[in-house]
């Protein structure tokens, strides 16, 4: 499941995956949410996947390359928050790929997360 986080720097949007993450939960949170920031102009996102996250089913990880690639022109900064070895190994070693800036934290760092995401650190 992918929700909303609420305490958000003005200008940024963040989201946690808990649980098994769908191609429903992209489809219905993730991507509407995307499509907003990038009309606004660009995309400041913050990802936390901690304890309570399991996994991605087969059709997220579509859905996730679709919306990473989908939108390459409106990606300013990603924060991926996660203490999981294979989603900081995966984020680390594909971030080449990503436009814009993406960088990782561990959950204890959240808030220092959410600053950068903002522009602030």
């Amino acid at each position: 499941m992918i929700t909303p986080i609420t305490d958000m720097p003005p200008g940024t949007i963040g989201f946690e995956a808990t649980g098994e993450v769908t191609a429903g939960d992209y489809e219905k949170v993730l991507a509407p949410a995307l499509r907003s920031a990038v009309e606004a102009g660009s995309v400041r996102l913050l990802y936390l996947l901690g304890d309570g996250f399991e996994s991605y089913s087969a059709g997220a990880a579509v859905q996730d390359a679709k919306l990473w690639f989908g939108h390459l022109s409106g990606w300013e900064r990603v924060a991926v928050v996660s203490d999981h070895a294979w989603i900081v190994n995966g984020v680390t070693a594909f971030a080449w790929m990503m436009p814009g800036e993406l960088r990782t934290f561990a959950p204890a760092d959240l808030e220092a997360a959410k600053s950068w995401v903002a522009g602030s650190a």
